[in-house]
């Protein structure tokens, strides 16, 4: 697809009505993209208003949206990639901006030349290591967690086979039982 005709199919970016949880928290949803099975590598786009710094995709749920399909739209519109989604690594609290995020693992098997992002913004999207990625994120406490769960199941060899059912069911389920980061 020519970069002309994604700029033709693409929504235009309006002001999307924020959800909240029971707690007053920003519903969020996120996705730490690995390249295979083994999810050694971690696919990071550049912040938006500064290229040089990098995390992790995501963004605001919305109204009647699943937060499994608020995380594969975010991850299409900021990284231009498709695959399969995989296991919930939970829910993440974030209480300096107060938000709660659902983070789940796709490994990707679709990387488009051109995405809404890129186009739009000049986002850039580029593997890394788990190791490099986790570097990558100073400035972001909170996704530096995200890998640390990642690094966490990995060690303790959990199947990368789950169903993305569950995932739901588990991140849905999971908004209070969630992990914390105090600034």
């Amino acid at each position: 697809m020519l970069p002309t005709q994604l700029n033709l199919m693409m929504k235009e970016k309006s002001s999307t009505a924020r959800t909240y949880d029971e707690d007053g928290f920003k519903r969020r949803a996120a996705v730490v993209c690995v390249r295979n099975d083994l999810e050694n590598e971690v696919l990071l786009v550049s912040k938006k208003r500064n290229s040089e710094q990098w995390i992790i995709p995501g963004g605001g749920i919305e109204p009647n949206e699943d937060p499994s399909e608020a995380a594969v739209r975010e991850l299409y519109e900021e990284a231009g990639v498709r695959g399969k989604l995989g296991r919930c690594l939970g829910v993440f609290e974030n209480k300096e901006c107060k938000h709660r995020t659902s983070v789940y693992i796709l490994t990707v098997d679709e990387e488009l030349p051109h995405w809404e992002d890129e186009i739009r913004i000049g986002r850039k999207r580029r593997w890394f290591t788990t190791e490099e990625a986790h570097s990558q994120l100073t400035h972001k406490p909170v996704q530096k967690m995200y890998l640390d769960g990642l690094r966490s199941m990995l060690s303790r060899t959990i199947s990368s086979t789950t169903p993305s059912s569950s995932a739901k069911t588990n991140c849905a389920r999971s908004s209070r039982s969630s992990f914390s980061h105090h600034s």
